[in-house]
């Protein structure tokens, strides 16, 4: 018996997980206001940027996680079935639905208060979430 895989003709759940795992990755979930704001700034970029979600969220300068040798990368292989990846994707997909708040106040560009890029030093954000810095 040979078994044929069968792909999923729907991509927005495809970019709806690939979104959700990015989110996860670069926050771990520690809370449901920065997963929101999180997923809110990656709508901002798309509408200011003129790009694709998939481009925004494949984009490995606004998202370290998305480096091999960055310390978050491990987390973007976490089980779907886990219950903060969970989270993450309700959140994204209230986003692609439209019905998810610009809760970053039109943030672009975020970053952990731990780690602070040479980018940002020059810079006021505008929120700060649970560790996480946001700015315009």
């Amino acid at each position: 018996m040979q078994l044929k895989l069968i792909k999923n003709p729907d991509e927005t759940k495809r970019i709806n997980y690939k979104i959700a795992r990015v989110i996860f990755a670069e926050t771990k979930a520690v809370s449901l206001p920065v997963v929101e704001a999180m997923a809110s700034m990656i709508k901002n970029i798309s509408v200011s940027s003129n790009k694709t979600l998939d481009e925004i969220i494949s984009d490995k300068t606004i998202f370290d996680s998305l480096n091999d040798a960055s310390e978050n990368n491990k987390y973007l292989k976490i089980e779907a079935n886990n219950r903060s990846f969970q989270m993450c994707l309700r959140v994204v997909n209230r986003m692609m639905r439209g019905v998810l708040p610009d809760v970053s106040c039109g943030a672009t560009r975020f970053h952990s208060a731990n780690k602070i890029p040479s980018w940002a030093t020059s810079r006021g954000y505008i929120l700060d979430v649970d560790g996480f810095l946001f700015y315009l």
